[in-house]
């Protein structure tokens, strides 16, 4: 059954709230290098843990690495810069707002 969105008057599947929010996040792809030379990819600017938890269970699947998501920010094991920002704008983040 269609649910109606009681202030636009519209069937709700038609937009996502999650969708408009992950436009408007601004985020930041940074690599680093940790000890014995090894590297990784930061990504942070989530706005709620579990965006940051489900993106960066897309990402380590996609990439074929591992890593953590710490609060906010998703560690990746290696240097994934420019396949990151590929991959974000592939689930809905804007370029212009990811900054890598």
């Amino acid at each position: 059954m269609n649910d109606i969105d009681p202030i636009t008057g519209l069937p709700k599947e038609l937009f996502d709230i999650k969708d408009i929010e992950k436009e408007q996040e601004k985020i930041k792809v940074r690599v680093m290098q940790r000890r014995f030379g090894k590297f990784i990819t930061s990504i942070s600017g989530f706005e709620h843990k579990e965006r940051a938890k489900e993106m960066g269970k897309i990402l380590k699947k996609k990439l074929a690495c591992g890593g953590t998501v710490r609060g906010t920010e998703i560690e990746l094991q290696g240097d994934h810069k420019s396949k990151v920002k590929e991959l974000l704008k592939q689930n809905g983040y804007r370029e212009e707002h990811i900054d890598a």
